[in-house]
């Protein structure tokens, strides 16, 4: 791959998404949508994504190769959402023991219907994750190997949301972990998956950002629940890291034989 070529399509998809994000966050409380529903913020990565379309038309479709077409493997898709309630409960449950008790809200108790909380926040997860893990990861993943650019799509996704930043450095810091380790699980776990990359990453990002709502209380801004998440996204990445390795090293030992 041309380095010019990577490097001025990836330019001009993060400035697009971290401009249109900015964009559609001035806008929305004039659109009247509830940011409980859905931030239009999240499609900001999808704008990236059609400019890039636009500019560079024959080499979208390889860039997007795997998108939608659905997974072949159906044992590791599987593992990959169930990821998601995985960090959810570990960092609930850590966060319930600190505290003596536990952050549950009652979906009956939020200010719109349960169900369609639940389509809007997978239709933004989507507008999000065709950029990040459709998109970008791929891209990196050719260039540098799926982990380095797990973790280099991870740094982007967390710095991508600056309104953190204005929060306790702290609260900042338990955020960047959490965008990399979850970039982790999920570059590693769409590479060995290799097809249904929008559905599955557009449903762990979901099940995460329903089970937050749910059961912690990040939004507040307090320090401790956002470093147990970042904390519970490091221990959910590893078993990832652990068996990617193990493959790697397997396959090498049979090349080698």
């Amino acid at each position: 791959m041309d380095a010019r070529a990577w490097k001025a399509e990836t330019g001009v998809f993060l400035a697009v998404a971290f401009m249109a994000a900015g964009a559609l966050g001035a806008v929305q409380p004039a659109t009247g949508i509830p940011d409980e529903v859905v931030q239009l913020t999240q499609f900001g990565p999808a704008a990236g994504v059609l400019t890039v379309a636009l500019l560079w038309p024959r080499r979208i479709r390889a860039r997007l190769a795997g998108t939608l077409t659905a997974p072949v493997r159906t044992g590791p898709a599987v593992w990959l959402l169930l990821t998601a309630p995985l960090i959810i409960a570990l960092a609930a449950g850590a966060y319930g023991l600190a505290h003596g008790d536990a952050v549950v809200t009652d979906p009956r108790s939020l200010g719109h219907p349960f169900a369609l909380i639940v389509v809007a926040q997978l239709v933004g997860a989507c507008g999000e994750e065709i950029g990040w893990r459709c998109w970008l990861q791929p891209l990196l993943s050719v260039r540098f190997g799926p982990l380095t650019a797990s973790v280099v799509v991870g740094l982007l996704w967390g710095v991508w949301h600056v309104q953190v930043f204005a929060q306790a450095p702290a609260y900042a810091a338990g955020f960047l972990v959490a965008t990399v380790a979850m970039s982790v699980v999920l570059g590693l776990g769409l590479e060995r998956i290799r097809a249904g990359r929008l559905a599955l990453a557009g449903g762990f990002h979901t099940l995460v950002n329903l089970g937050m709502l749910l059961f912690m209380d990040e939004e507040s801004g307090a320090v401790p629940p956002m470093l147990l998440f970042g904390g519970a996204c490091v221990l959910a990445a590893v078993p990832w890291v652990l068996g990617t390795a193990g493959v790697t090293i397997a396959a090498a030992r049979r090349g080698a034989l």
